[in-house]
């Protein structure tokens, strides 16, 4: 039986915690599953409701906007990449080692998983890699800010540059890489599924060649500095 892992995400983001209920788990569903179906300008609540066979005030109990859902989403998936790195770092002592498996399973976190029967992670990542910077690059993003909004991310970037700066203390941007590594991860994806000439990964072994890339610019970056 699958696990119902529950990640504390920013009260703000909406009226009636879907994580929290039976139809707020499927409303989760079906939202991902629409919005890579249709893209985000496309994706209605109306949509959302026909897909449900629900109603749009039942949509509305949860969510205020299609942003917040959004929003909420992004924050999911940043709980649940933060989550899987801890995981797997738990008893791990070489600072290397760690930040080998943190890059592992930020690349990773994209597959479906198992531990979850209401997110498909694979969808929601392909929703993340497309539609992520509408949650932050946008001119209320300030506001949403002191709202908390984006805390799991900002969290999930801190525990890479700790381990960045475990390995060299003298590294002096150790929260610009990990966040540079984070989007280099989807974009790069991106690129690779869409735009080919923008990357030099491989379609088809674009995983396992986003890897080995990442972890080549990532040390070289942080050992070029002592």
């Amino acid at each position: 039986m699958s696990l119902k892992l529950r990640f504390e995400l920013p009260a703000k983001l909406y009226l009636k915690d879907p994580q929290g209920s039976e139809y707020g788990q499927r409303l989760l569903n079906n939202a991902i599953n629409l919005m890579d179906e249709l893209g985000f300008e496309l994706f209605t609540f109306r949509k959302l409701a026909v897909k449900m066979s629900s109603s749009e005030v039942s949509i509305y109990r949860y969510f205020e906007n299609k942003h917040l859902l959004l929003v909420y989403l992004n924050c999911w998936y940043w709980e649940w990449v933060t989550y899987l790195i801890d995981i797997q770092t738990m008893n791990v002592k070489d600072n290397e080692d760690k930040l080998r498996i943190a890059l592992h399973n930020m690349i990773h976190a994209s597959k479906e998983s198992k531990l979850t029967d209401y997110v498909n992670e694979s969808l929601l990542f392909q929703v993340i890699m497309k539609e992520s910077s509408k949650t932050y690059h946008i001119s209320s993003i300030d506001e949403e800010n002191k709202y908390g909004f984006f805390l799991s991310y900002k969290e999930l970037v801190g525990r890479i540059a700790t381990v960045i700066k475990d390995i060299n203390p003298d590294f002096k941007y150790s929260r610009s890489l990990a966040s540079t590594l984070f989007e280099m991860i989807n974009n790069q994806l991106y690129y690779a599924e869409h735009l080919p000439r923008l990357t030099s990964l491989n379609k088809n072994k674009r995983l396992e060649e986003l890897e080995t890339m990442v972890n080549h610019f990532a040390f070289a970056v942080i050992k070029s500095q002592t």
